[in-house]
């Protein structure tokens, strides 16, 4: 048993591999339904159909992008920030946009079976909603993500993701740049020997980068461009985190059609990989962190500091119906995970690249 430090969050996480042996009479989860028909009259994300707001959806042919008609943040204007009753009982006003992207218009297609020119268009939607977002008065941050299966909250099984634009910049993505920034600030001395980011200086996503390419014991998948890997502080039991290991790139606008490409793939490859390994559609949340928003100008500033990355947290740990509950200790007192980071990749790695589904075909 140990304790490993995630230097991104500054916060530990305890790794007790032993408990894997513990047995399960806990909760167990109905398994993600593969077989879904390819239109559903009934699905509000399905082409041609009427949203559950009202609105009825173009007949897209490819990817589509609208307003979410239940927006968590609204839009401007809104309320002043109030005086606060006591310093305790303190407040401020947040605002911006929430869009939905939907992937394709297949309602049976997951990130896992689309090909990956389509998953490029993808790519581009996500591109797009960052230049509109993220160039409006008073937006300060973009977070791009897909929440996929029941399990992860997601009310529609149609494949789509969510962004969301924010007057402030949230507390996880704000706290990694607060790192990322500290980490740059070191002395070189104490570095690796990756080559610094534009500003001269390290980059710790980089430096890890670097590092775990030459490692390669937690490495799922690595093409030309991008290295897919359980990161050594993982809370998740397959956990992954994304990342250019190249070159230091800030946000997606930076990316060459090559390294948009090769990210198509290698997002393929995982999804791939989760339905592989337990034979289900596998439930995830992931997260697009970059730069908050593009930049006003061509120079070279503090937010170039930021390094793009996806997480991909899902939530499974023995099989496909028994999942990790983050509880108890873990809400009181700090994360804690049954499998070692090592154990996971392997895992994963083993798993075949093409899907379960599509064998024999």
């Amino acid at each position: 048993m140990f304790r490993k430090d995630n230097p991104l969050l500054g916060e530990y996480v305890i790794v007790s591999p032993h408990r894997m042996k513990r047995p399960w009479q806990g909760q167990t989860e109905q398994p993600q339904k593969v077989e879904l028909p390819q239109y559903d009259e009934k699905c509000y994300l399905c082409p041609g159909n009427e949203r559950s707001g009202g609105i009825r959806n173009e007949k897209y042919t490819s990817t589509m992008v609208f307003e979410n008609d239940f927006p968590a943040v609204l839009s401007p204007p809104g309320p002043k920030s109030p005086e606060p009753i006591h310093p305790l009982l303190r407040s401020e006003p947040i605002q911006g946009n929430c869009d939905v992207v939907i992937f394709h218009p297949r309602h049976d297609l997951t990130l896992a079976r689309l090909s990956s020119s389509d998953i490029e268009r993808v790519i581009e939607e996500w591109k797009a909603i960052y230049v509109k977002r993220g160039n409006q008065e008073g937006i300060k941050y973009v977070q791009i993500f897909e929440n996929k299966g029941a399990m992860m909250g997601c009310s529609n099984p149609h494949p789509h993701g969510q962004a969301w634009s924010l007057s402030q910049v949230p507390q996880v993505p704000s706290t990694e740049l607060t790192n990322l920034k500290e980490y740059a600030q070191r002395s070189t001395e104490e570095l690796s020997e990756a080559p610094a980011g534009p500003n001269g200086k390290h980059c710790l996503l980089c430096d890890y980068a670097h590092l775990e390419a030459g490692q390669g014991e937690r490495v799922v998948l690595l093409n030309e461009d991008w290295i897919a890997l359980v990161p050594w502080w993982a809370v998740w039991p397959f956990e992954i985190l994304l990342l250019p290991y190249k070159r230091h790139i800030p946000s997606l606008l930076e990316l060459t059609k090559e390294e948009s490409a090769s990210l198509a793939r290698i997002l393929s490859g995982i999804a791939v990989k989760y339905d592989n390994l337990f034979r289900t559609s596998f439930a995830y949340s992931m997260g697009i962190h970059q730069r908050p928003v593009p930049p006003k100008s061509n120079s070279v500033g503090e937010d170039d500091i930021a390094h793009l990355h996806f997480h991909f947290d899902p939530p499974l740990l023995r099989s496909a119906t028994v999942r990790k509950f983050l509880v108890g200790f873990e809400l009181m007192s700090e994360p804690q995970r049954d499998l070692t980071a090592e154990q996971a990749a392997q895992r994963l790695r083993d798993c075949a690249d093409v899907h379960y589904l599509e064998e024999g075909k």
